[in-house]
């Protein structure tokens, strides 16, 4: 019996946490009035979300079952500015070995469309990896200078947004457009 669909049913499940996760973040940073952070990672959880149904299309384009599992609850209480970041960070590392064992495992069921299906991920992995660095470093320094506390660029303010304030009301899933 083959193992890669159930892995891929799997995954689905690592990126609906993941899209979670982001979510559960950009509310904490929503709540500390940093704004460009919230919005960065409310985009981050669309992201999520499409991969993991990128994956069921695909489970459904093979012919295989789908299972959308449920999930477990994110993290939703940070120590400080830095802390969701991090955990970002680690969550994409984590998710970057997760595809590469999936792309591994489909090699070795000869699943050559399914391999080639995951070279798309490994790519976008990392990307994320490396932008999600940057991102901590820049968090990162702005601690360190106070920046994250103060009514700065971080918090959204006309001069960082260039005078571009949304006039209708306030939504989840209009925040992260321009």
């Amino acid at each position: 019996m083959a193992r890669f669909p159930q892995a891929l049913n799997e995954q689905v499940a690592y990126e609906f946490a993941a899209s979670q996760q982001y979510v559960a973040i950009a509310v904490y940073y929503d709540g500390e009035t940093l704004p460009l952070l919230a919005a960065h990672f409310y985009r981050q959880a669309v992201e999520e979300r499409n991969h993991a149904l990128m994956i069921v299309q695909y489970l459904l384009d093979a012919g295989h079952e789908v299972v959308i599992p449920g999930i477990e609850a994110p993290q939703t209480a940070f120590s400080d500015p830095r802390a969701p970041v991090a955990l970002a960070l680690e969550q994409e590392k984590r998710v970057t070995e997760q595809i590469a064992e999936l792309t591994a495992l489909a090699r070795e069921e000869n699943e050559l469309v399914g391999e080639q299906f995951l070279h798309w991920f490994l790519q976008e992995q990392r990307e994320e990896v490396a932008s999600m660095s940057d991102l901590l470093s820049i968090v990162e320094r702005a601690s360190e200078s106070n920046i994250c506390s103060s009514r700065t660029t971080w918090r959204g303010t006309p001069s960082a947004t260039r005078g571009k304030w949304p006039t209708r009301p306030r939504l989840l899933a209009a925040r992260s457009k321009p």
